[in-house]
């Protein structure tokens, strides 16, 4: 996973909400890759199904681009949407039939022969973790999928996973509005298997910036002063705070603003020091170190 993606990784989570030209969203893209952001993340329901035929539509206007990224997908959740008319019921599928259905749709929208990440999107209650590592190991042995990991994880669920087939991450939700991972076992795992999770959300949606909720007032407060004292802008101190776990977090920046993947991309300079890393994780947690 060293060197399988950019260290701070663009989502298209939100592209078909940009209104953007192919030509326009071709820019975005290059823009992110002379900041050095080569990985850019999916899931084959972002935006209705739409999201992956957009960035398609994009790549299809400098098809020699496809060697200078690494596309991040998803797959193993049915939404019942007229671009998929046979799904009746929103629910989990991991079954081989529907994940090798969903990789052939992901490889035609993108316009790629491959899949270089390929992520089981949520936890599947049903999953056979034995025929899934078996789904896995013929996409690759067929060069569709490169790597494979999930998203959403608990670290037994990817354990259960992992014995079987060798998996390169977890992508999960941390922000200094959302600790969990920090204290549940999650980061732990990646820590002891050598995996580098990929982190979603990390600005909290935004609630960060405009949330007014106490938590999110006090995060933004103390944001703020160790930005004014560091001479740098909260969404790069936040990237710093989420680079800081020994880990190795790949932060996902989902956001059209290619400053906001510039500010991202500056926190890779910044290295916070224990003590201005709990002062944000106290004003998320809202109390001090025990």
């Amino acid at each position: 996973m060293n060197h399988l993606l950019s260290p701070i990784v663009a989502g298209a989570w939100r592209m078909a909400s940009w209104n953007l030209t192919p030509q326009q969203r071709l820019r975005w893209i290059e823009q992110n890759l002379e900041l050095g952001i080569t990985s850019f993340d999916h899931a084959d329901i972002y935006g209705g199904y739409q999201v992956e035929q957009q960035f398609g539509e994009a790549l299809a206007l400098a098809p020699a681009l496809r060697h200078e990224l690494q596309l991040v997908t998803k797959c193993g959740i049915k939404l019942v949407s007229p671009a998929r008319p046979g799904h009746r019921f929103h629910c989990y599928d991991t079954s081989a039939a529907h994940v090798r259905a969903s990789v052939d749709n992901s490889l035609r929208a993108l316009r790629s022969d491959h899949i270089d990440l390929l992520l089981i999107h949520r936890p599947d209650a049903l999953m056979d973790a034995a025929e899934l590592a078996d789904t896995f190991a013929a996409l690759r042995r067929e060069g569709k999928v490169h790597h494979f990991g999930v998203s959403n994880f608990t670290p037994s669920q990817l354990e259960l996973l992992h014995h079987r087939c060798p998996l390169v991450t977890n992508q999960l939700e941390l922000s200094p509005l959302r600790l969990d991972a920090l204290h549940d076992g999650t980061l732990d795992q990646c820590q002891r298997l050598g995996l580098r999770p990929m982190i979603w959300s990390p600005l909290a949606g935004g609630r960060i910036f405009t949330g007014e909720d106490e938590a999110a007032r006090r995060v933004r407060h103390a944001l703020q002063a160790l930005a004014d004292e560091l001479g740098t802008t909260i969404t790069t101190l936040v990237f710093a705070w989420l680079l800081r776990h020994p880990s190795r977090p790949l932060p996902v920046i989902g956001s059209q603003r290619i400053e906001a993947s510039r500010e991202a991309v500056a926190a890779l300079d910044l290295k916070l020091t224990a003590e201005q890393w709990y002062r944000i994780w106290t004003a998320g947690a809202g109390h001090e170190v025990p």
